[in-house]
């Protein structure tokens, strides 16, 4: 038996130290350190069939050769948009979410798609279990093996009597290996676990997916180094109460970070929305005051967006601010705009904003609708429902060009609406027959052009 030492970690940001703290000096959260008991004997986790490799020699950045670097498809439009146009060999990919979000069936039902061999490690579900969730999906997985085991060297011994091409693991918070004398979830036991699938992973250029638990905070539980770790980083979230779900990207080595998949939750699994501008815009038949649509951009998918607002007199002595899907401070900063440049007496009155469709959005470009809702709302005076917006609004009242605003009128135009106020320093050069382009500078001449 090697020799023992103890060490103490925080379990919310895994900073180690020699002896017990009330306090985490890192992160300064209290009650948080444990001790935990580490096994320093140098072992092999994982052992690969083939011999052992020489050590690497450097190469010049142009003999190295990238074409056998193929992504797998997934089968799956919305994973590959997101991804960056599939998996990429060897990599390492962590997803997270909160619990009942969605995160086991995503996967469930992209590996029960994939045709590929691929490995479903779970440590949460008994076959059984995953045998029901999976009729309910879809019957036919003839390339998915499921396996229900916690213990990464029997999970190493399955992998290199099937050899998987894709293995996904259930999750990465129930692993736990023999060298780490931890329980499992701890801040060691996630370390280690990771860096053996790691060395597994690129060895064997085989992919391998982590569904990651999060804390209460909406971070992945563990240590802060394994979203450093791993390859690619995505978000699953959405409200349960709503049947839509999203899929970010908050990191991504092999593909850009700002793109978006939606998908709805059904009885039979998760849908894939490849249209979402219609699924996010209300389908009403009278006009209401205090809405407005907003064209957005969400990576290179282009999407309209509802965009309703309250306003009415305070009833308490203070003035309420709310919001949903929108930056509380980027509001403020646009109701003073509208009362110091555009006259609007707002400063007595509450305002209340959303973004339909349980979304958060932070591109700049809606702020002109959102001025839009919020002064249909004040003067109770209904914005067309073929009128929709893209501006960003500067603190002198100023409309400002935005980015890629041709993709942004194609899509209107596409969607059948009939007006688009774009700002007047945008340049555009093609023509778009099917809807009127309205070219505007400052708040007064939008707000003309509505009401009058």
């Amino acid at each position: 038996m090697a020799k023992l030492k103890t060490s103490f970690f925080c379990q919310n940001c895994g900073t180690q130290y020699a002896k017990w703290q009330g306090q985490c000096n890192a992160c300064k959260e209290w009650n948080t350190i444990v001790e935990e008991v580490i096994q320093k004997e140098e072992k092999t986790s994982w052992k690969p069939t083939s011999e052992v490799k020489k050590a690497p020699k450097p190469l010049k950045i142009a003999e190295i050769d990238s074409s056998q670097e193929i992504r797998l498809d997934t089968l799956d439009g919305e994973l590959n948009r997101v991804l960056g146009g599939g998996i990429v060999p060897g990599s390492l990919i962590l997803l997270g979410g909160e619990p009942g979000i969605g995160k086991s069936t995503l996967l469930l039902q992209i590996s029960l798609k994939l045709p590929y061999k691929t490995l479903y490690v779970s440590g949460e579900e008994s076959q059984k279990q995953i045998k029901m969730r999976a009729e309910r999906i879809t019957p036919n997985g003839d390339n998915c093996y499921i396996l229900t085991e916690t213990k990464t060297q029997n999970i190493f011994r399955q992998i290199q009597e099937m050899e998987p091409e894709i293995v996904i693991i259930d999750s990465i918070q129930t692993l736990h290996t023999d060298y780490i004398e931890s329980t499992a979830g701890s801040i060691s036991q996630i370390r280690e676990c990771t860096a053996e699938l790691i060395k597994f992973a690129k060895e064997t250029n085989t992919p391998v997916i982590l569904i990651g638990h999060i804390t209460k905070d909406g971070t992945i539980a563990g240590p802060k180094i394994l979203e450093h770790m791993v390859d690619t980083v995505l978000q699953f979230e959405g409200d349960r109460n709503h049947v839509y779900r999203i899929l970010r990207s908050l990191k991504n080595r092999f593909g850009s970070t700002a793109e978006l998949g939606i998908y709805e939750m059904l009885g039979s699994g998760l849908r894939e929305v490849s249209n979402p501008s219609e699924i996010l815009l209300s389908h009403r038949e009278e006009e209401l005051s205090g809405t407005a649509i907003a064209s957005t951009l969400e990576g290179m998918r282009p999407l309209m967006i509802e965009i309703q607002a309250l306003v009415s007199t305070a009833v308490y002595g203070t003035p309420q601010r709310s919001t949903t899907g929108y930056n509380a401070k980027r509001l403020n900063m646009l109701l003073a705009v509208l009362e110091k440049r555009a006259g609007f007496r707002l400063g007595t009155k509450d305002v209340f904003l959303n973004v339909t469709g349980g979304i958060s959005v932070d591109d700049p470009a809606i702020d002109l609708a959102v001025v839009a809702s919020i002064l249909s709302s004040n003067e109770d005076i209904a914005v067309g429902k073929d009128v929709c917006f893209a501006g960003e609004i500067g603190l002198s009242g100023e409309i400002r060009p935005v980015n890629r605003v041709e993709q942004r009128i194609q899509e209107a135009e596409k969607l059948g609406f009939a007006t688009i106020f774009v700002s007047k320093y945008n340049k555009i050069a093609t023509k778009f027959p099917g809807i009127k382009v309205v070219l505007v500078s400052k708040i007064e001449e939008v707000v003309e052009h509505l009401f009058g």
